[in-house]
């Protein structure tokens, strides 16, 4: 797959620099089928392979053969084993592992949609406890969780970017508290273990992204207008389009998250996103508009409603100066050559 190998390089040509810190060392996933955990097996294997490091990756998954369905190569892969739980109440495996990586529920809040709020939040906290005193039992050196944008609640007007010391809330009514609540208290268990046990804790507060293994069928608009457009059409927005969101580029989310997990500062969070904003509606435009450029064919755009002009325009765009300044990070891919990219992956599987 050209698009996969492309962005393997460029993910190593970016971080290849940290990886010594795995050499003959032993890692623990969690979430490891899912969008996130799909590309850090992929990066992690791909710089195992280029750099000789003798690592090895243990994925806790509650079904097996979703990965092996997902991607086959990975579970033919020596250095990869599975160990088959959920993530709240599974078996402690045996042997030490130096680093975990914490990404079950991290960017699945569509699968959620239709589950009881208190299991979703027991997914989300029971399971981070139950991943934390794995790491404590495993003598874990640094421990890596994916959280959310959802923390800091509604993007209130005149705020153009979220910056991490802002101290909003989710309103307890917004279809998103759980989630918010859930990993700013997975946050806190993340924050407390650390300061107990001694290791290294890593939060990432992750937005919105694109990228090859990306689920269309849920939750996220630029993935449903992907669906739409290689269906034939017409892309639908189901709103009135006025929503600013931002996309990073699954590459650019792997090297900031490798780069958060070795270099991070221990117990704080660094929000990981695009600072460049873009309307639904342009969004939707801008789909059928490099499909175009792909194949040559036209798809309609419909958008289902009319503005109101008495209400903003609900925005989710963080502030990425603190990782930016901290840790050098940037993002390298613009959004029309993630969305071409996305494109090719899933019309010619690879360009």
């Amino acid at each position: 797959m050209r698009v996969i190998s492309e962005d393997l390089n460029h993910i190593l040509e970016n971080t290849q620099a940290l990886w010594n810190e795995l050499y003959k060392k032993s890692i623990f996933l969690t979430g490891g089928s899912g969008f996130f955990g799909s590309w850090i097996l992929e990066s992690f294997l791909f710089a195992n392979r280029k750099l000789n490091l003798k690592a090895k990756a243990l994925v806790l998954t509650r079904n097996p053969a979703t990965l092996s369905e997902k991607m086959p190569h990975i579970m033919d892969d020596p250095s990869v084993e599975i160990h088959v739980g959920d993530v709240r109440d599974f078996d402690f495996p045996e042997g030490e592992f130096s680093h975990i990586i914490h990404l079950a529920s991290a960017s699945a809040i569509g699968k959620f949609l239709n589950e009881d709020p208190l299991l979703r939040f027991d997914t989300i906290v029971q399971g981070t406890r139950r991943v934390l005193d794995f790491a404590q039992k495993c003598r874990a050196r640094k421990f890596l969780c994916t959280s959310t944008g959802y923390v800091y609640g509604k993007q209130v007007p005149g705020l153009t970017l979220i910056p991490e010391d802002y101290k909003g809330l989710p309103e307890l009514d917004d279809p998103n508290a759980v989630l918010g609540f859930g990993k700013r208290t997975a946050e806190l268990l993340c924050v407390s273990y650390s300061k107990k046990f001694g290791f290294d804790s890593k939060i990432a507060r992750c937005f919105s992204f694109v990228g090859p293994y990306l689920q269309l069928n849920i939750h996220y608009a630029i993935g449903n207008f992907i669906r739409d457009t290689i269906n034939g059409g017409p892309i639908v927005v189901k709103g009135d389009g006025t929503a600013v969101r931002s996309y990073m580029y699954v590459s650019d989310l792997m090297i900031w998250l490798w780069t958060i997990l070795f270099k991070g500062k221990n117990r704080e969070p660094y929000n990981v996103g695009s600072e460049k904003e873009i309307t639904i509606k342009e969004l939707a435009f801008k789909v059928a508009e490099i499909y175009k450029k792909l194949t040559g064919k036209t798809v309609e755009v419909i958008i289902r409603e009319e503005p109101d002009p008495s209400k903003p325009a609900d925005r989710y765009v963080p502030s990425t100066r603190k990782a930016k300044t901290e840790l050098g990070l940037k993002q390298t891919v613009s959004l029309e050559d993630a969305i071409e990219k996305t494109l090719k992956f899933y019309l010619y599987r690879g360009g």
